[in-house]
């Protein structure tokens, strides 16, 4: 029975290498500097939007994956795209410090989408497909699901982007409330992205 065992462990070894063979390499996509993501939201006085000045997007893709995107084929393998929590930006002091205390900036310091499996498709309005993954916020994990365009851009770039409305509280946030309660945000905002993708080979060029 062990001489059996160590046959059968033996054999798995000397398979593994031509398993990992049989993937054919991958095309990491790198985000271009033009690459925006933000969020949008509504209080009881006025409109907000805070942006991501910083942001990270890790694209494991299919060789020649931009022309296969745009043909319609499942060309992206993995993403994952990672947001600072504490960078974002919503354009003034008073709002970036009630804005960070929603998103327990401090305990829970990144942002994260992670890609689980996506539909796309070629139609007449261009390529259209949805997102599927988990969006981790506050601390907090939720599957999503969202509704993104890719488009041909100037330069080789494949420009993605869509947006997905969420609310604070399933995240178990609580929207952020300013002047003694006279300004109030509401539970919906909206993640906004707008990603322009190159092979990385390319745009380290």
């Amino acid at each position: 029975m062990r001489r059996n065992t160590q046959h059968l462990l033996a054999t798995l070894l000397a398979l593994a290498p031509a398993a990992v063979a049989w993937r054919p390499a991958g095309d990491p996509l790198a985000v271009a500097p033009q690459s925006r993501l933000w969020i949008d939201g509504k209080s009881t006085v006025r409109k907000f939007s805070c942006k991501a000045p910083v942001f990270t997007a890790d694209v494991d893709a299919a060789p020649g994956a931009v022309a296969a995107v745009l043909g319609g084929a499942k060309a992206v393998r993995a993403v994952t795209v990672t947001v600072p929590a504490e960078k974002m930006d919503c354009g003034n002091g008073t709002m970036n410090e009630h804005m960070l205390k929603a998103l327990k900036a401090k305990d829970a310091p990144t942002i994260v989408f992670t890609l689980t499996g996506y539909d796309v498709a070629k139609g007449d309005a261009g390529v259209q497909g949805t997102l599927n993954g988990t969006l981790t916020l506050g601390g907090q994990t939720r599957p999503v699901s969202i509704a993104a365009q890719a488009a041909d851009a100037a330069g080789g770039l494949l420009r993605v982007s869509g947006s997905y409305t969420l609310k604070m509280t399933e995240f178990g946030l609580k929207p952020p409330s300013l002047m003694m309660g006279t300004m109030k945000v509401d539970d919906a905002v909206t993640v906004n992205f707008d990603l322009f993708l190159k092979p990385a080979a390319t745009a380290a060029n």
